[in-house]
């Protein structure tokens, strides 16, 4: 309970636990659940693992990228099926090898079902797909689309080259890591300030629009490490202090987009 603790403390509303994670008895954060739909065959068994778990929704990866698009549009079918039988949102997330590794195919997927939700992790776009290598202002028109559908987002930065990069401790101030040409850290406010314009615009009351810091370790390669003055391994930066930047961020963000739009907000 000690962790939970510090995350009310620390400001956070929820928690989202991995596929076979239990739930903590008397647990005093709501939580939701991330998972995996690799075929259509597969959704319903899923979705209904969570709903019995309790989760208030649940993201998914889906299919591995492979798929053509008729075998794309049958998954996203499926997990829209089963979000419906089971009465659990499930948002699609923006990831690579899946079927919305690529923004092109995303967008075919919102003409094809446009109550499709997605949980946007624009790191793999902007890191995986280049974004800024070309016109960002014709790409952020392209992504609009998935911008009107966004009903969670995963807390990532990333730059051009790696996927998961630090920012500094002024929120407000372009971090000394974007030594290069291009400001990261205002791209990611850019992408996400439209994302939770996007919720906005069809938000009903009650609606909730989910910000979770995903910051992953060296274990999968996204915290990079150097060597520290002793020759150890160590992470490039402290991945919960950067969490509880990035929760800063967001709201920061999100009020901006409230002050620009009091209507919706």
């Amino acid at each position: 309970m000690a962790c939970y603790r510090q995350l009310l403390s620390d400001g956070f509303e929820g928690i989202q636990l991995t596929t076979d994670e239990p739930v903590t008895a008397d647990a005093p954060l709501p939580h939701c659940g991330l998972d995996r739909i690799n075929a259509p065959g597969e959704a319903d068994a899923v979705a209904a693992r969570h709903a019995r778990r309790g989760d208030v929704c649940l993201t998914v990866h889906a299919g591995w990228g492979l798929e053509d698009e008729d075998d794309s549009f049958r998954i996203v079918e499926a997990i829209l099926a089963a979000s419906e039988r089971h009465r659990l949102p499930i948002f699609i997330e923006t990831h690579r090898a899946t079927i919305t590794q690529d923004i092109w195919r995303t967008v075919q997927i919102v003409k094809k079902f446009p109550e499709v939700r997605f949980n946007g992790d624009f790191s793999h776009y902007y890191c995986g797909q280049e974004l800024v290598y070309g016109v960002w202002e014709d790409k952020m028109a392209f992504l609009q689309p998935v911008f009107d559908r966004i009903g969670f987002l995963h807390g990532r930065i990333a730059s051009s080259g790696s996927m998961q990069v630090p920012i500094g401790p002024d929120i407000h101030v372009r971090p000394l890591q974007a030594h290069g040409k291009i400001n990261y850290l205002a791209h990611f406010k850019e992408l996400w300030i439209r994302s939770m314009l996007g919720f906005l615009k069809s938000a009903k009351p009650g609606d909730i629009l989910i910000f979770a810091p995903e910051l992953l370790s060296g274990v999968h390669y996204y915290a990079r490490l150097f060597p520290d003055a002793a020759g150890q391994m160590v992470e490039e930066s402290d991945r919960y202090a950067q969490a509880l930047l990035y929760k800063d961020l967001a709201c920061a963000c999100f009020a901006e987009v409230c002050k620009s739009n009091p209507a919706g907000g």
